[in-house]
């Protein structure tokens, strides 16, 4: 049976390990954290490993500061979402799983982001966008690199 406190480190990791994630500027667990996370909650480093491997908003790889994940359901597919995808690749110089040179972004593609009423959808970090066309969605991501470089 496990104890309290067993229980409390458990409940914590995954707040735990999204926050020191978002503190990474390369927007990743790395072994270093995996070990140190494990040590401070006193939980076993395959506990850790684990659960940051099982969670789609974990990476144990190194990405861009920015994530930009679209959406492959049918509803978005049916929408427009190869369109869009494919002006984001190529404004970006990236594939599905790849980051820009300078380190800004990160494509990814995700099963679904909850957002099927206003498809096709991308979620950039925390914030989803939807009814994209593909100049919406260039528009967004260039908005974001002239944040950027203020």
């Amino acid at each position: 049976m496990k104890t309290t406190i067993e229980k409390t480190a458990e409940k914590s990791l995954l707040p735990v390990l999204l926050e020191r994630q978002r503190a990474n500027p390369q927007n990743f667990i790395s072994e270093e954290d995996v070990n140190r996370i494990a040590e401070e909650l006193n939980l076993s480093r395959s506990r850790v490993y684990s659960t940051a491997s099982f969670y789609s908003e974990i990476s144990l790889q190194p990405r861009g500061r920015h994530l930009i994940r679209i959406c492959c359901n049918a509803p978005c597919g049916n929408a427009g979402k190869a369109a869009v995808q494919s002006a984001i690749s190529t404004e970006l110089g990236i594939a599905i799983d790849e980051t820009t040179e300078d380190g800004l972004f990160t494509l990814e593609s995700v099963n679904c982001l909850g957002a099927c009423y206003m498809s096709p959808a991308m979620k950039v970090d925390d914030r989803i966008y939807g009814n994209l066309t593909p100049s919406d969605a260039l528009d967004i991501i260039r908005e974001i690199s002239r944040e950027q470089s203020r």
